[in-house]
């Protein structure tokens, strides 16, 4: 059913999954109800950066309905041994499945509340340490904004504070609809997009300073749905739970 509606969209839309130049070679559709594919994705563990604090296994956390992935942040229930105010689901191919030269889109409608930070990223498949593997952010939300953050960091954008060339950039987003976020990976440079539309290019120069450009490797992918943090504030519990549904997730390589 989900590939018929997917098929009557893009006539109607002209969407187009062998797009031009691109070859479509995986894709996700979450389209098996209650079924996330352990092959391929693991939820992911709690740790203390600000991002994986509230991370949990908590099932109500995650649903597969309706071809799509729904990923909640709630109020924490009284969960036995788990002190944090608030819990949160998350999935990533860590381990299981690399991206490495091709691209990248995620079709996903986000929730709204106070606090709300859901996140696509990308980290290296080889779990190089932070921030020397580089980190890949196709899609960062504040709370219910209606702009969307795309981001790069290494060390030299980090360690170094080195901004030339531009390392992020926002762009608008269709609020409560949903919206395709997408980052082109090449051995010279990352090419994000939303909705289609390039939004910033991240390209490789030529640096005596270390790190510039460590992003022509494999990496794995984050679907997250994060609150709190120093980055986007507070979190209002009246605002909760707040869902964000991912439609699909594809990933393509050049004709």
């Amino acid at each position: 059913m989900k590939r018929l509606l997917l098929f009557f969209s893009c006539i109607l839309f002209a969407c187009n999954p062998n797009q031009e130049g691109w070859k479509l070679v995986w894709e996700e559709n979450f389209d098996k109800d209650d079924v996330i594919d352990a092959a391929i994705w693991s939820k992911i563990p709690r740790g203390s950066s600000d991002w994986q604090r509230h991370m949990s296994d908590y099932d109500p956390l995650y649903d597969v309905k309706n071809g799509n992935l729904i990923l909640r942040g709630m109020v924490n229930p009284g969960l036995p041994g788990d002190t944090m105010p608030f819990v949160t689901g998350g999935i990533y191919t860590k381990d299981k499945k690399g991206f490495y030269h091709g691209k990248i889109e995620i079709r996903a409608k986000i929730g709204n509340a106070q606090g709300a930070w859901p996140a696509f990223w990308l980290l290296p498949f080889d779990n190089e340490r932070w921030p020397m593997g580089g980190e890949i952010d196709i899609m960062e939300r504040l709370n219910s904004d209606t702009i969307a953050y795309q981001t790069v960091h290494s060390h030299y954008t980090y360690n170094l504070r080195q901004r030339d060339p531009k390392t992020g950039t926002t762009a608008p987003i269709h609020k409560d609809e949903y919206n395709v976020y997408g980052v082109e990976l090449y051995a010279d440079s990352l090419v994000f997009s939303i909705n289609g539309a390039r939004t910033m290019s991240y390209p490789r120069i030529e640096t005596e300073l270390e790190g510039q450009f460590p992003f022509d490797r494999p990496f794995y992918l984050l679907l997250d749905m994060q609150l709190g943090g120093s980055w986007v504030g507070e979190v209002n519990p009246n605002d909760l739970p707040v869902e964000m549904y991912i439609d699909w997730v594809r990933f393509y390589e050049m004709k």
